[in-house]
């Protein structure tokens, strides 16, 4: 009788222990799944400021339009705007397409192969818009003095080409590497975290 009820107590201990183990699992898996989404929050809010930013331009642009009066600079104006509008949406979705990655009924290696497929789709959309950040800077040059100050930059006498070309290339420049490293470093910090879902998932 003494060894079924140790029996029994063991067996006992045992369900209580592997009940543990699950909670405690759970509780890591959410612990992890908290902190990545944070990572990707972060990536959120700097597009999603930057997405407004361009979207309140394009309206602007939109509603001053007609003062684009020649071929040129209605191509202009629907590059600087479609640029505005379309690669914003771009980078937002991209970064919900890792945010949404499925952490808890993906095994490890599906959730690994999501997210690097995911990483590489979101820095190929900034090195993207990294490029056309360059186009855009000479496109919309003619687009914004024609809109603001009402002058043809390319009939005008203007000093303006002299001096806004180089700081803004400068700028672009500076500004992109450190923009894309940052990314870079998040979505590293980001993959890092995933990495921990291994034992958890084993």
């Amino acid at each position: 009788m003494e060894l079924e009820e140790m029996q029994a107590t063991w067996s006992e201990m045992n369900d209580q222990l592997e009940h543990q183990r699950k909670l405690t699992d759970k509780l890591i898996m959410e612990m992890t799944k908290d902190r990545y989404r944070n990572k990707m929050g972060r990536l959120s809010r700097y597009e999603g400021m930057g997405a407004l930013i361009c979207f309140a331009a394009a309206i602007l642009l939109l509603f001053q339009f007609h003062k684009l009066n020649t071929w040129y600079f209605v191509v202009s104006g629907v590059f600087t705007i479609g640029y505005l509008i379309v690669l914003p949406i771009l980078v937002l979705r991209s970064i919900n397409a890792m945010r949404d990655i499925d952490l808890i009924n993906n095994t490890y290696t599906e959730t690994l192969i999501a997210y690097v497929e995911k990483r590489k789709q979101f820095l190929l959309t900034q090195r993207i818009g990294i490029y056309l950040n360059f186009i855009l800077l000479a496109v919309s040059l003619p687009v914004l003095v024609k809109v603001f100050k009402g002058k043809d930059i390319f009939i005008a006498d203007s000093n303006i080409l002299y001096w806004y070309v180089p700081i803004m290339t400068i700028f672009l420049v500076f500004f992109s590497s450190w923009g894309y490293s940052k990314y870079r470093r998040i979505t590293a910090s980001a993959s890092k975290i995933l990495q921990e879902l291994d034992d958890t998932k084993n």
